[in-house]
């Protein structure tokens, strides 16, 4: 067995299971070197090195423990070698908390038209970027979107160029699988995938840490939206020696199919280890998929729209309030209709935007195009989802999930 000095997972509290819910929903404390975590947690993308319009120390202020760096994006600038002359990520961006690095997988086969419109993870379309060249057993061959030239990412070098920006959380390089192709593709990817999740555990086990310190291995599960697939990943990453597991790839095509898929994927892992493992689900964070993920087990969540809303004039607000239309769970400042409203952006929330300026000014601020309504947009957006997990840990702690979940959702 892999040893992970420095790291520990416990399970402190799982929900009563009912008509409702399978009772899977669990708190817990996730420890790295670099601090502990309450889980269920939301992960902020920090996907260049910085969450894009808050600072460090304003996540902290808003109750953000942990912070994912994109693997692909630093890679390419300003590479991983300068990031370890710097003294990892941590230190370069004036982070110190928890950190997971994706396997840069994700964004380079999302190139090859991977997250396709009809897919819930994504609307990119269905076209190829010519930035992928190709893919092989050796790894993913594609262009740089900084100078234009060609690189090959392999399993060792996902896990060396993790090494050195230092995250306390790295994951194995996997090919993510697109909605519209068919399951004999999707199976032809998932065993490489697991092929290159060996070459990457074989790699993570030279070594004992990265430029920050100790770190750990989550391998991942794919299979796509087959059920024989995604018990089939399930069960070879459950048998390998990771620290933890993420569920990555297709999801399905609208938050029921994704539901399923999760459920498919989650049941192995759940039954396969003699002891709790962390499980993270990739690239999904709405209120309704998060409530739902987490009453399947999911411990963490990571996704980009929290700051990518705040950059469009949007802000997260509890649908249960009946201010959002069409299953959103935000709305949108720059209607017309918060002109003249002078109350807080959310009536339920204290961050420091809720608390000290107007949906009027905020409006304004987003019309004048001025800098400082993503960042008030974006500190608020933070907050929200932090709140969202702390109420999640309050139901599991009082066993009120089915309640918390109905005031959240549905109001």
């Amino acid at each position: 067995m892999t040893d992970y000095p420095g790291f520990s997972f416990d399970v402190t509290k799982t929900v009563t299971a009912d008509a409702e819910w399978p009772g899977a929903a669990r708190r817990g404390v996730l420890t790295t070197p670099h601090g502990t975590i309450q889980t269920p947690a939301f992960i902020f993308c920090a996907t260049r090195g910085a969450i894009r319009g808050v600072l460090p120390a304003q996540a902290r202020a808003e109750g953000t423990q942990f912070v994912l760096g994109n693997t692909y994006h630093l890679m390419l600038q300003p590479g991983a070698e300068q990031i370890a002359k710097l003294g990892g990520l941590h230190k370069m961006m004036g982070w110190d908390g928890p950190m997971l690095t994706d396997s840069g997988g994700f964004q380079i086969f999302s190139l090859g038209g991977g997250m396709g419109a009809k897919e819930i993870k994504g609307n990119r379309g269905d076209s190829r970027d010519p930035s992928l060249l190709k893919i092989t057993e050796e790894g993913a061959s594609f262009r740089s979107y900084i100078d234009g030239a060609k690189i090959t990412l392999t399993p060792e070098d996902s896990i060396r160029i993790q090494r050195g920006i230092g995250a306390d959380i790295i994951l194995v390089l996997d090919e993510c699988t697109p909605y519209h192709v068919d399951r004999d593709y999707t199976a032809n990817s998932m065993e490489l995938t697991h092929r290159w999740a060996k070459r990457s555990l074989a790699e993570f086990q030279k070594e004992s840490g990265g430029s920050a310190g100790p770190q750990a291995l989550y391998g991942i599960t794919q299979g796509g939206v087959y059920e024989d697939l995604r018990r089939e990943s399930s069960e070879f990453t459950a048998a390998q020696p990771y620290f933890g597991y993420a569920v990555g790839g297709c999801l399905g095509g609208d938050s029921d199919e994704m539901d399923d898929v999760v459920k498919m994927a989650m049941a192995p892992l759940n039954a396969a280890t003699p002891v709790a493992r962390p499980i993270h689900l990739l690239g999904v964070g709405s209120v309704r998929d998060v409530w739902n993920g987490a009453a399947k087990g999911i411990d963490t969540f990571d996704c980009v729209n929290p700051t990518r809303l705040a950059r469009h004039g949007s802000a997260y607000i509890r649908p249960g309030l009946g201010e959002t239309e069409n299953g959103r769970d935000f709305i949108n400042i720059k209607n017309a209709r918060f002109r003249d409203d002078a109350g807080p952006l959310d009536p339920e929330c204290d961050c420091a935007t809720c608390t000290t300026v107007s949906r009027a000014y905020l409006h304004h601020l987003v019309k004048a195009s001025e800098i400082n309504a993503g960042q008030l947009l974006a500190i608020h957006n933070v907050r929200f989802m932090n709140r969202l997990l702390e109420a999640v840990r309050a139901a599991i702690e009082a066993d009120t999930y089915a309640e918390a979940w109905k005031f959240w959702v549905k109001g």
